[in-house]
């Protein structure tokens, strides 16, 4: 048996890195273009592609693209993808640009030059429509959203060549893995199927349940947490790989995990992101992807099982991955154990569920947190988080 294939008619891996022998003289060459700054979305998307995450993208999308991606979740040429993935700029820019002209693409944070793009296209969007289609609102308090009307009104298309990923492999050297590093490690421990756990947040015991139950099918898993930009008032990565860490060493076989991160941004969009992170789980050497309650969600925005459901609504043969759903996990009482909505015959009395936002409460003011819900060792690593955070503001307080 061997790893499912790299997503895309190729079924290989199309990184767009440049090569390191190429990259000095193409960094040089770079310098002489014109400028195009990106915000962090599409920097950390130019970064998907770099590494083949987005394998068998070329670069961002045009016009065609985009628009039966938003309506039909495929490319113009059939194949399926779920999220648009786009570069916007200005009017006064866009128009600037000659067809075919070649340029350089910086980080709007940093000025860090990430890649050139050779402008094929040059179009108008209808954002209030992307909205609608990828998150099913238009409401500016989505996150996603927010970003989608923040962007330029012209979007930019065509190849791009990626020359820098970001600080990623120098802040998370051990876990800042790219997807054929993944596919080597899977296959050096002889597994051919592997399932995804996709994690923005601490692990705590309903996330360990549902881990557990993907080592029980498959031969191994990829504790695969987002180390791009969170909205705010998420737990950093760096404190995450550490909660991360102490949950695996403590509470799982030895060999049964691989935790590594990915330098996606965060777009919040429930069941259509659930089937983004399936596509480049799929590039990343994965078989299954567990999909829990609201999967990529945020808010009230999406059923808590749309992101399960909307696996049914594509085409059987779109990937090869296929979704481990698992519903609802909580310490029950009368159980005297982890269970889920469908293996647990008792009320919510007899059931333990604090939602994020509480946890974060408890932690911050220094309140009990019950052991069933959370490993000791991650509580006290979350405490020692929200300690710091306190004192931080405090100082800042005091220094004003």
């Amino acid at each position: 048996m061997s790893l499912v294939r790299p997503y895309g008619a190729a079924r290989r891996l199309e990184p767009l890195l440049v090569p390191p022998v190429e990259r000095e003289d193409e960094i040089a060459r770079a310098a002489s273009l014109r400028r195009l700054p990106m915000s962090t979305r599409e920097t950390s998307d130019l970064i998907m592609l770099g590494i083949g995450a987005f394998t068998p993208l070329r670069g961002f999308m045009g016009a065609g693209d985009w628009r039966r991606v938003c309506d039909q979740m495929c490319l113009a040429d059939g194949t399926f993808w779920p999220i648009p993935i786009t570069l916007s700029t200005t009017e006064e820019e866009a128009a600037s640009i000659a067809p075919g002209e070649e340029v350089a693409l910086v980080d709007g944070e940093t000025g860090a030059l990430m890649g050139t793009l050779r402008v094929e296209e040059r179009y108008r969007i209808d954002p209030l429509h992307e909205c609608r289609e990828v998150f099913r609102t238009v409401e500016p308090r989505h996150p996603g959203v927010a970003k989608v009307l923040e962007q330029g009104p012209v979007n930019l298309g065509g190849p791009v060549r990626v020359l820098g990923e970001g600080h990623f492999p120098e802040r998370y050297p051990e876990i800042y893995l790219r997807p054929h590093q993944t596919r080597s490690l899977f296959e050096s421990r002889g597994w051919s199927t592997v399932a995804a756990f996709q994690t923005r947040n601490p692990m705590h015991r309903a996330h360990e349940y549902l881990a557990k139950v993907a080592v029980e099918v498959c031969d191994g898993l990829l504790v695969h947490q987002l180390l791009g930009r969170l909205k705010a008032g998420d737990i950093p990565a760096e404190v995450r790989v550490r909660c991360i860490d102490a949950l695996v060493d403590g509470y799982f076989v030895p060999g049964t995990c691989v935790q590594a991160g990915y330098p996606m941004e965060m777009r919040y969009a429930g069941p259509r992101e659930a089937l983004l992170h399936a596509v480049f789980r799929q590039n990343y050497g994965c078989s299954h992807l567990v999909v829990g309650r609201d999967h990529a969600g945020v808010g009230d925005y999406y059923h808590p099982l749309h992101a399960q459901r909307i696996f049914d609504e594509i085409p059987r043969d779109a990937l090869e991955l296929r979704p481990l759903r698992i519903d609802w996990t909580f310490f029950c009482s009368a159980c005297d154990g982890m269970a889920s909505a469908r293996t647990c015959p008792h009320g919510p009395e007899r059931r333990l569920l604090i939602s994020g936002t509480r946890v974060r409460e408890m932690l911050a003011s220094g309140e009990a947190v019950d052991e069933h819900f959370s490993r000791p060792e991650v509580l006290a690593i979350l405490r020692e988080y929200y300690a710091g955070l306190d004192a931080r503001v405090e100082a800042g307080l005091h220094s004003h």
